[in-house]
């Protein structure tokens, strides 16, 4: 390989600004900000504004969209017009 032309590979704290959360990885991630992780090292930050730990997919706080009440309130406001562009 040739010496570089490769991103650093290092140890990178990501941390969840919505949750009280954060993890270290391994990462090529830019960052400005650096943090002191519980082992008493210090180590570049990367700020989320969200993670598996507050997505509400994995959390099971999904919402249901009611898409056919949508539709519904949109007829009734709307009818079921159909109108012809350009005619």
């Amino acid at each position: 390989m040739k010496d570089g032309i490769h991103p650093e590979y290092r140890e990178v704290i990501f941390q969840d600004l919505s949750m009280d959360f954060s993890f270290k990885t391994r990462s090529t991630v830019h960052c400005r900000d650096k943090v002191t992780w519980t082992d008493g090292k210090e180590y570049p930050l990367y700020k989320l504004d969200i993670t598996s730990e507050s997505h509400p997919f994995y959390t099971g706080k999904q919402k249901v969209m009611d898409t056919a009440g949508r539709i519904d309130k949109f007829r009734q406001r709307f009818g079921n017009r159909t109108g012809k562009i350009g005619g």
